[in-house]
């Protein structure tokens, strides 16, 4: 692994731990040359997902578009970013097991399933985007 400071390649791994549920692994490095410590993060690799959208195009999926797009449903929230890592690899895992393809409407769905039982309010945010509610009535109609 390169030092970020000096760019060497002599690094030695001081700590490691799992996170995440076991899906990455933070390692903590020394620099041989110049003595900086850096974290490393090391991600299992998964089948490339494809997204195919409400168009019908088609494109890679973006796990950071998905966490943003969760990180503004619980904004203002108590959310523990772990349990968000968690519930991101938990429907990566099931959909890379299932096919290498999915619909944003499979996304959303899963999604929406998984906010129920973490936070009511999330939930409600969340599905006002994808379901573009439009009035008052459409939101009662969601709850309801």
């Amino acid at each position: 692994m390169k030092c970020p400071k000096c760019n060497n390649m002599d690094t030695k791994v001081i700590d490691s731990r799992s996170i995440e549920a076991g899906q990455t692994i933070k390692r903590r490095r020394e620099c041989e040359f110049c003595n900086n410590r850096f974290t490393t993060f090391e991600r299992r690799w998964t089948t490339e997902l494809i997204v195919i959208k409400k168009d019908w195009t088609k494109e890679m999926y973006d796990r950071q578009k998905l966490k943003k797009a969760l990180l503004l449903s619980f904004a203002k929230r108590d959310i523990n970013q772990e349990e968000l890592e968690w519930l991101l690899n938990s429907l990566e895992t099931q959909r890379s097991s299932d096919w290498n393809e999915v619909t944003s409407v499979q996304i959303w769905d899963d999604i929406l399933k998984s906010l129920k039982k973490i936070d009511a309010v999330a939930y409600i945010r969340f599905a006002s985007v994808y379901r573009s509610f439009n009035n008052l009535e459409d939101f009662k109609k969601f709850i309801d």
